[in-house]
């Protein structure tokens, strides 16, 4: 591994500062992919990393109450708890590494930023920076210093606050929070920051399932997915798209594994087969530590790279032309079609125009695997369809979605049990975030009730999402940046052009669990802002406080850490929001509105009591949210086939297939996680399903593609983007073969990042195009 020495007192300036992880490993090692996700090696990885990290007893403290009605929620994915029978270890094997990651026992002190200059730890990989431990005290670095140095709380309250009462103007200002803060910290803090005057609110969201919620609400009403997870249990057919569950939504398999042993049929749409898909050996039963496994996908779809707008369309042409040929009603629900939505004509006008031709092209599958898919979506009465990050992040994401969303219509598969749409989310709590107000664009009826209950007039004009918050850094129209969690920095899209934004900040603020790239890429005055994690006991004024979340099904239930807090110095999310606001009414008294800061950090009953005279579906919210499981928010196209649309019915949406446009020698690429890490926080360097260990810096390629090139597996490439005719390059790539359709490719994320342009971005939803990459490599 290549590595820096740290020398405490080396001196050096913001431009010196390495914005990429280094490279880890000169030639990592290959072997075959996966057969089969989890089984024996998913335990004895979960449990070498928890022992590692917390010890024997801290690690039966920690997994015996994730998740678990009296514990605390797991704070790696959103997938779903069972609402009765959940079993002992209801946790998967990221789950348990996300645990043991936040309640590791190492530490970062101050000593440990006296001996390691800003510099040095950038020359660190961002698994090395995540290696170092909980942070412990908040941390400052002053203008022009190498070193970050302690700072008491008050003194960094203040500065903060001095800050944002010092611009010209509060849209100087921009707020950004991780999925990963909870539904009381959420709703103070957007409180805050409308009083402050801004919707300068970008969240995570924006970067992954903005085009779920965008595309939704305009077809049925609502932002969210309308599926339970009982609903796995009753579907026929279960569409998974653009998505690993297997390394990104483990439990998920165990809801599969029960639908396919009932006979229920799996068709998976990627351009990978991915292990998760392919088989799961459950390691809670005798047959997940001997024998094959369950087989999970009854069919595999290897779409091509952003073919899916393609494919939604033949798979729907195939049913029109299967209905017109064998009479009306023989494949589709007339009588829901009739009743309950609106735009059927023109839409399939529309399908009987488009072009075979150019279906089979764009998509990358063949008329006969379509057939074969439209026969068992015939057959099934019940459809459920799964997506991720596959289907949202391309320039055409928002019609990914609403073409998956009229494929269900056709069938009348929303409102019916075992059927409906089912966006799966990645932070635990990205959708609490939403429903609590954490966006840039909230409604006025949101903005109406908030202004009504805390005697305030909030701010109108729309506020920056993530690439305007990047592009208003850039400008200079934003001077101060404060991220409630989240590495910001490796999250985002254009690499080199995000850091060079945030060094024109004037400040730069991180509230956040452990040390990351984010932190070392900073405005002219930066601080690091520790604050309790997921797993630790939250002790205030009024006694041991909760928190809640909401998951990717809209349940809302309780989180309650058991451990000791990591460092006497460490406040929750809550008491740093409180705090900030107390400091930025001394200098702004005009700004205070109808509550009492230091009652909602003693005591979060106040909170919630707040947040239910706002948001509706949250009524006698302290009641229930302490019954065991929690609730469901209400949600009308599952709960009554109602829509809250300009119809007042679902609507079926036209859209052209999305032609891809790769010119000759040229690759469309991706952006994947691997099986070591959550988001931007790598446990490991290996990707044990795929086959590769001990390195990150690879991209995956086509036989045919590598032997054109004139390359060979093993091969070192730097990769150029093209977009608009600038270029971006990332170096030094090790060149793997892998079954992936012709003329795409595949690298991680976020080393790819610095390849994604900040313009590239999905119609509408305004996400990155994270998936949707015209790259050429050259060998080096």
């Amino acid at each position: 591994m290549k590595k820096n020495s740290s020398i405490g007192n080396s001196a050096t300036n913001d431009s010196q500062v390495l914005i990429h992880t280094p490279v880890e490993t000169d030639r990592p090692e290959t072997d075959d992919p996966a057969i089969y996700a989890a089984g024996a090696p998913a335990v004895f990885s979960s449990m070498n990393y928890s022992i590692k990290e917390m010890g024997l007893t801290r690690t039966a403290q920690i997994l015996l109450k994730i998740n678990q009605k009296d514990g605390f929620d797991c704070p790696s994915c959103a997938w779903p708890d069972p609402d009765d029978r959940r079993s002992l270890a209801e946790f998967c094997e990221n789950g348990a590494r996300a645990a043991a990651d936040e309640a590791t026992t190492k530490r970062v002190t101050s000593e440990f930023f006296k001996d390691h200059s800003i510099y040095d730890l950038s020359c660190q990989s961002d698994f090395e920076l995540g290696q170092h431990g909980r942070l412990t005290e908040p941390m400052m670095k002053a203008p022009g210093a190498t070193h970050y140095q302690p700072i008491s709380w008050d003194k960094a309250f203040a500065t903060v606050a001095d800050h944002l009462a010092a611009l010209p103007s509060p849209h100087a200002a921009s707020f950004y929070t991780s999925g990963r803060t909870s539904n009381e910290a959420a709703f103070a803090y957007q409180l805050l920051v409308r009083a402050f005057g801004t919707n300068n609110l970008p969240d995570c969201s924006n970067m992954c399932h903005e085009s779920s919620g965008l595309g939704l609400g305009e077809q049925i009403g609502i932002g969210k997915g309308t599926v339970k997870l009982d609903d796995f249990e009753h579907a026929d057919c279960i569409l998974v798209a653009g998505q690993n569950p297997g390394t990104n939504h483990p439990r998920m398999l165990t809801a599969l594994e029960k639908a396919a042993r009932r006979g229920c049929k799996i068709i998976s749409i990627n351009p990978l087969k991915e292990a998760g898909l392919v088989a799961f050996k459950n390691p809670q039963e005798v047959g997940g530590w001997i024998g094959r496994g369950t087989a999970l996908s009854t069919l595999f779809l290897p779409v091509k790279i952003n073919g899916d707008t393609a494919l939604f369309k033949g798979l729907m042409k195939e049913m029109l032309e299967q209905e017109e040929r064998d009479g009306p009603g023989s494949v589709l629900d007339l009588g829901f079609i009739r009743d309950f939505t609106s735009g059927f004509e023109e839409f399939s006008e529309d399908l009987r125009h488009a072009s075979w031709r150019e279906i089979v092209s764009e998509s990358g599958i063949s008329r006969e695997l379509m057939s074969q898919t439209v026969a068992i979506l015939r057959n099934s009465k019940s459809t459920i369809a799964c997506w991720a990050m596959g289907l949202t992040q391309h320039k055409n994401g928002v019609a990914n979605i609403q073409l998956i969303m009229d494929l269900l219509l056709l069938q009348g598969n929303i409102g019916r049990r075992g059927a409906g749409p089912c966006p799966v989310r990645g932070h635990s709590n990205v959708q609490g975030d939403r429903t609590m107000g954490i966006f840039e664009k909230m409604p006025d009826w949101f903005r109406d009730r908030l202004d009504f209950e805390f005697k305030m007039k909030s701010p109108r004009l729309h506020g920056f999402d993530t690439v305007e918050t990047i592009q208003g850094m850039h400008d200079g129209r934003v001077q101060v940046f404060f991220a409630m969690g989240g590495n910001f920095l490796a999250a985002t899209p254009d690499t080199s052009f995000t850091a060079d934004a945030l060094r024109r900040c004037r400040l730069t603020v991180h509230v956040s669990t452990k040390l990351n790239r984010a932190h070392l890429v900073t405005g002219e005055t930066a601080l690091i802002l520790p604050c309790l994690g997921r797993t630790e006991r939250d002790v205030q004024a009024a006694g041991e406080q909760f928190v809640t979340v909401e998951d990717s099904m809209g349940v809302v239930h309780a989180s309650r850490g058991t451990l000791k807090a990591g460092s006497s110095h460490l406040k929750s999310e809550v008491a740093i929001v409180c705090n900030l606001a107390k400091a930025l009414l001394q200098r702004q008294p005009e700004k205070a509105i109808a509550c009492d800061w230091d009652q909602m950090a003693a005591n979060y009953d106040i909170i919630r009591d707040q947040i239910e005279k706002v948001i509706p579906g949250f009524e006698n919210f302290n009641t229930r949210v302490r019954k065991p499981g929690g609730f469901y928010l209400p949600n009308g196209p599952r709960d009554g086939r109602k829509f809250n649309t300009s119809t007042s019915k679902a609507k079926f949406v036209v859209h052209p297939v999305a032609v891809t446009s790769v010119p000759p020698g040229h690759l469309m690429l991706m952006t994947i996680r691997t099986h070591d890490q959550f988001n931007t926080t790598i446990y490991g360097l290996n990707d044990r399903y795929r086959g590769i260990h001990a390195g990150r810096r690879v991209i995956l390629m086509n036989r045919e593609n590598i032997y054109d090139q004139g390359l060979a597996a093993g091969d070192h490439v730097d990769i150029t983007s093209h977009y608009e005719g600038e270029k971006r390059k990332a170096e030094h790539f090790t060149v793997v073969e892998y079954e992936i359709p012709k003329n795409c490719a595949a690298v991680y994320y976020p080393e790819g990042n610095i390849l994604v342009p900040i313009q590239s971005m999905a119609d509408g939803s305004r996400t990155p195009a994270y998936k949707s990459i015209v790259v050429t490599v050259e060998r080096v």
